[in-house]
């Protein structure tokens, strides 16, 4: 036996003194608290990717802007975040830029981003250089890079033309150079046909924000 005083331990003659190993236990305690912080870290960057693959494949997308028909809103080589949820459940509105595909181009297939400017049901035409809606001039439309659209480039849009219940009349803001809706190979953009809306444009640092 060994003997007691206080709190202090006296081992007997012969006998081996206890080593208590206080030292190694606090770094076992120690390795097991970076194990277990190490672990959470794993778990919030996977949780991380997961999260940001979900937006990008189901919600939400990055493109580039090709062209100048959505100058000077949208210039070339401008990286958005295109919002592809929001048509799910809701419809498109007056003035969003959509994105969509175009007519195959060489075999391959283009995607056009353009503004809504008619919604179905709607009558548009283009005539004394502007655009009106249901006979009435459409003076809220104040994303056209001229105030005045040529006959030359008023396109089927030079007679009045009814969507259809689900159709949208799209322009590109650059009037004078967008391939769109007025022009027969495109036409009214069906909801259906639209991939979703730009959202926010990230690239360059100094124009990023939401677009409208």
């Amino acid at each position: 036996m060994s003997e007691l005083t206080g709190n202090s331990y006296k081992p007997l003659p012969g006998q081996e003194p206890i080593v208590r190993h206080r030292r190694s236990d606090r770094r076992r305690k120690k390795k097991k608290e970076n194990r277990r912080e190490l672990i959470g870290t794993i778990l919030y960057i996977v949780i991380i990717c997961a999260f940001v693959f979900v937006v990008l494949r189901y919600v939400g997308q990055r493109t580039v802007v090709r062209g100048h028909s959505m100058d000077p809103t949208l210039n070339d080589g401008e990286n958005l975040i295109m919002d592809k949820f929001t048509y799910h459940f809701a419809d498109p509105e007056r003035y969003d830029i959509v994105i969509f595909p175009g007519p195959e181009e060489d075999g391959e297939q283009p995607y056009y981003i353009k503004r809504v400017i008619a919604l179905p049901g709607e009558t548009i035409q283009i005539k004394n250089g502007k655009v009106y809606i249901d006979d009435v001039e459409l003076t809220s439309d104040v994303y056209g890079s001229v105030d005045y659209i040529d006959d030359d480039y008023r396109g089927i849009a030079i007679d009045a033309i009814q969507m259809g219940s689900d159709e949208y009349f799209c322009m590109g803001d650059n009037r004078l150079e967008s391939y769109d809706s007025r022009y027969e190979a495109v036409g009214p953009v069906r909801k259906s046909e639209m991939i979703g809306k730009v959202w926010l444009r990230i690239w360059p640092l100094d124009k990023a924000g939401k677009v409208r």
